[in-house]
């Protein structure tokens, strides 16, 4: 029962933050609506018991989000003012108690039913290794070579880029320093 509404209320949440992404003009508001609807899709993850695609969620595709949004705050002007309306502050506050009032719901409801307490303890008994435990153990005996590779391949783009980067701001200082001709002093 706690996993069917859990679902249904993080499947709504995610739902209206990627469709505010679509709507919203403002490339801060879809930002962070993005990064919030990768954060409601771990709590899905959280919910069903795989807490390590829960924080790899979060850690990696959250993560990349918020890359994201560092570069929409560097690309578009975010000095300017932002007009907000009256309205969308009045909605937005009652989606935030309602979202409030849900999650209150959710995470006391366990607790009062003794019934899904039982069955959750009776399958946490049956394993007896953790999720994350039997994922290392599966990455560093059978998939070592590929998770090596991996590994690897994301060092020579780190690299990449950062020689990219220094290369791009050394020609940005070069072509500052040449002096205009047909300007006179």
């Amino acid at each position: 029962m706690f996993e069917f509404i859990s679902f249904y209320l993080f499947s709504i949440l995610i739902i209206f933050c990627f469709a505010v992404v679509v709507l919203s003009s403002n490339i801060l508001y879809a930002m962070t609506a993005l990064a919030s609807g990768m954060i409601f899709i771990s709590g899905i993850f959280f919910t069903l018991g795989a807490e390590f695609l829960g924080v790899v969620q979060i850690s990696v595709y959250t993560g990349a989000v918020m890359a994201l949004y560092a570069f929409g705050m560097m690309f578009f002007d975010s000095a300017k003012e932002v007009e907000e309306n009256i309205r969308w502050n009045k909605i937005a506050c009652v989606l935030s108690f309602g979202i409030a009032v849900m999650l209150v719901v959710i995470i006391s409801l366990p607790r009062l039913l003794s019934i899904a307490q039982d069955k959750i303890d009776s399958i946490n008994n049956t394993n007896i290794e953790g999720n994350v435990e039997q994922i290392g153990i599966v990455l560093f005996t059978k998939f070592l070579v590929p998770f090596e590779i991996a590994a690897l391949m994301l060092l020579i783009a780190m690299i990449a880029g950062i020689a990219l980067a220094s290369k791009k701001i050394g020609n940005q200082i070069d072509n500052e320093n040449i002096p205009d001709e047909g300007k006179s002093l």
